[in-house]
């Protein structure tokens, strides 16, 4: 996947993030820039994704994965 970076920086005040681990199984995270990083539910995860206003996407690649698909969105 394809995208532009944003040539400024934002400000945001959490990021949500969707990564795989090494045995492939997903991880859902929450993190407050400079404070913490939470462990979330899938379900907490969708909720955000599908009801917050989001600023940007960030995909994450996996080299030679092409399966897998991992993402950062800030809000």
């Amino acid at each position: 996947m394809k995208y532009v970076p944003s040539p400024i920086p934002i400000h945001y005040h959490l990021l949500y993030s969707a990564t795989s681990n090494k045995s492939g199984r997903m991880q859902y995270h929450k993190v407050k820039p400079g404070v913490s990083k939470e462990r979330i539910s899938r379900s907490e995860f969708i909720r955000a994704y599908n009801e917050m206003p989001i600023l940007a996407i960030m995909p994450i690649p996996l080299k030679g994965q092409d399966i897998v698909f991992q993402l950062e969105f800030y809000v």
